[in-house]
């Protein structure tokens, strides 16, 4: 039997841990071939070894997306090897520090930016092409419901999604007439590392796991998902 994701070439980013490594085992495992990008080496290797032990496969990319200029030399090698992309998973993000805006360290400010609006514009402008080639080409990035809540403290984060959610919006426009369909995703409340270090009190085991999330991706990657420039939501 076919797999859902048979054949295509899929990229993640934020791979290591969390969200990002469910999604890439829940891709492999319906037959694609998972471009894992984090920059912990270890962590990426016993995500791969998970994967290679359900029968996937992968390729590991170690790489600190917040050193921006690095993306532009993905392109080159994915286009040698598969001449397409047909899934991206902007997921990588950085929730910087809770405080007073007037208190925020400058240089944690722009590497918040950096990761979570620079670094996917960057991906945007390296793999375009490839993601064009594909017969359906999709994208999805990970966004948050602070994002315009204008919540107390949390000036950096929501900021940089509300960034994030104009300029892939702005991107969904640009590629309509194409093959392309680039979307946004706010998974809700998920047991992260991220969620742990905004919500110190909380007991995650309260919350739907990463494992839980994937299919909510992995249904907005999939050929017959048509909308293009939508936030998909989960509110619980």
């Amino acid at each position: 039997m076919s797999k859902r994701f048979s054949d295509k070439i899929a990229l993640v980013t934020g791979a290591s841990r969390g969200i990002g490594a469910a999604v890439a085992k829940a891709l492999a495992a319906e037959g694609a071939h998972v471009i894992m990008i984090a920059r912990s080496v270890g962590a990426l290797e016993e995500v791969d070894d998970a994967i290679q032990n359900a029968g996937g496969t992968a390729t590991l990319v170690p790489m600190d997306l917040t050193e921006t200029d690095a993306i532009d030399g993905l392109a080159a090698p994915l286009l040698e090897r598969w001449k397409k992309l047909d899934i991206l998973v902007g997921n990588a993000g950085m929730l910087g520090k809770l405080t007073p805006l007037p208190h925020y360290d400058p240089k944690l400010w722009e590497d918040v930016f950096r990761l979570n609006v620079h670094a996917n514009c960057r991906l945007l402008r390296a793999l375009d092409p490839l993601l064009r080639q594909s017969e359906a080409g999709r994208a999805l990035f990970v966004t948050s419901d602070m994002a315009g809540q204008h919540k107390h403290y949390w000036g950096g984060y929501s900021a940089s999604k509300l960034a994030l959610e104009e300029m892939i919006r702005t991107y969904a426009a640009e590629v309509s007439k194409t093959n392309l369909k680039v979307n946004l995703i706010d998974p809700g409340p998920t047991a992260t590392k991220l969620r742990l270090a905004a919500y110190p009190g909380e007991d995650q085991t309260t919350l739907p796991t990463p494992e839980d999330r994937a299919h909510l991706f992995l249904n907005a990657l999939a050929e017959d998902f048509t909308d293009n420039g939508t936030l998909i939501r989960q509110t619980a």
